[in-house]
């Protein structure tokens, strides 16, 4: 019974991780000198790994533009559940965070390629669970902030989809 229903949760919860990974893989850094939007990109990704290892969906909603999708037809409002089911799920969170690269287009576009290891604890047999992914976001500037506007994603070492 327990295989059955761990078969049946099992894409539920990797999802749900993978989601919540998205925004809070926004968060990290790398060396080098860098430009003022890479380093408001750098920031903006710590913001999201901040508030998802604090469980603050309402903050990495808000960092999700109005208008995101993508190719899985996800919507904000479909990812904001999401990290709301993971949350509920979840104990613990932890991310570990390595930007891999930005690209800006011109000064209000750019691409983040990043890859994250979360962690987290919860009440499940194991107790424990962890993955790791590769992201990569499409972000702009609207206003003064930065805000995910579409997002691809797989298991490390897997194609992003």
């Amino acid at each position: 019974m327990k295989d059955r229903l761990s078969r049946i949760c099992r894409p539920a919860v990797r999802r749900s991780r993978v989601f919540a990974g998205a925004l809070i893989v926004l968060l990290c850094a790398c060396g080098g000198p860098s430009t003022a939007p890479e380093e408001e990109l750098r920031d903006w990704v710590q913001r999201g790994v901040a508030a998802a290892e604090a469980k603050e969906r309402r903050v990495l909603t808000a960092m999700i533009s109005p208008a995101y999708a993508d190719a899985r037809g996800y919507d904000r409002d479909r990812i904001g559940n999401l990290f709301r089911a993971y949350f509920l799920r979840m104990n613990t969170i932890e991310l570990v965070t390595a930007i891999e690269e930005i690209n800006v287009i011109g000064d209000s576009a750019a691409e983040v390629l990043i890859t994250v290891g979360m962690a987290g604890r919860h009440d499940g047999i194991m107790g424990f669970s962890a993955d790791a992914y590769r992201f990569l976001l499409e972000v702009e500037k609207d206003g003064d902030d930065w805000v995910l506007l579409s997002a691809r994603w797989g298991q490390l070492g897997k194609e992003l989809k």
